[in-house]
């Protein structure tokens, strides 16, 4: 009788210890990021994580401090910047899944002239480049009065051409016709069927798309940094970066301003991982 448990296997415990080593590494960033907010400017270069001293395990705790933090609350508009970002997420993932869920349930369930045509140019346009878009976009904000203001960044982001074409591949993969032939038959409109049966049955993916738009406007830089010119518009991301200069480059309150940014969509991530990994999967099998 062999002493090996029935579940023990090699091969996996090789691949936990490789997963294992591969979140070690990914962690460690993190952790250097942590001791360099919590450092003095004096300690940041000369100590790799926290400062050696006499406490505990050698480390000098005494010279930890959250003190970069309240400066960041305090001394500088990060409140405001934080404000705008939650602002700026929130309402551009939720019109953006919301738009495109609509623009994908009409191209993948509708008849009409030029579907083809309008589904070719939308696979077009996701190749684009975003760099590219930035000249003809900003001028075309500018001729319309929405540059420095909200709507300069909102309304160009609520259709993105990627959304279309997601929601459209997986309303094809996902949605029976015969579902919505029978709501039509019953009498529903088009507007009821879309918001009763459309939308519950792609719950999955729209709650992954909207975590992946809010983290992507989380972290949107570029846009809000060419389109918003009042420092009191500026989103996180922005007020982050205009860190670097103010004060001497003081990389320690940089670090902790950098924490305070991704510390919300790490978050966010970590209690919707459920919801988004169901929402990746649900139109790997079709229906």
């Amino acid at each position: 009788m062999s002493s090996t448990h029935p579940s023990f296997s090699w091969g996996r415990v090789l691949i936990y210890g490789f997963l294992t080593v591969f979140a070690l590494i990914t962690i460690i960033p993190f952790v250097w990021m942590i001791c360099a907010a919590l450092k003095t400017q004096a300690d940041f270069f000369t100590s790799r994580f926290l400062p050696a001293g006499d406490g505990l395990f050698g480390i000098a705790w005494d010279r930890l401090s959250l003190h970069q933090f309240g400066r960041l609350f305090t001394e500088l508009p990060v409140a405001r910047a934080l404000l705008n970002s939650v602002f700026f997420a929130s309402v551009m993932s939720l019109g953006a899944t919301l738009f495109s869920a609509a623009g994908g349930y009409a191209l993948s369930k509708f008849q009409f002239r030029g579907r083809e045509f309008i589904t070719t140019f939308t696979i077009g346009t996701v190749v684009l480049p975003a760099a590219l878009l930035l000249g003809p976009g900003f001028e075309t904000l500018y001729h319309l009065g929405l540059v420095d203001h909200y709507s300069g960044v909102i309304l160009p982001g609520l259709a993105p051409a990627f959304g279309l074409y997601l929601f459209r591949q997986a309303m094809i993969n996902s949605l029976p016709n015969d579902i919505i032939e029978s709501a039509r038959i019953d009498g529903c409109g088009e507007f009821r069927i879309f918001f009763q049966i459309v939308l519950p049955i792609m719950r999955p993916m729209i709650s992954a798309y909207l975590i992946i738009v809010f983290i992507g406007i989380w972290n949107n830089f570029i846009t809000p940094q060419i389109v918003l010119q009042s420092p009191e518009l500026h989103p996180l991301s922005v007020a982050i970066f205009n860190l670097k200069g103010l004060y001497n480059d003081d990389l320690s309150l940089i670090m902790a301003g950098t924490l305070v940014s991704i510390a919300p969509v790490m978050i966010l991530f970590l209690l919707l991982q459920k919801e988004f990994i169901s929402g990746l999967t649900s139109g790997a099998v079709k229906g």
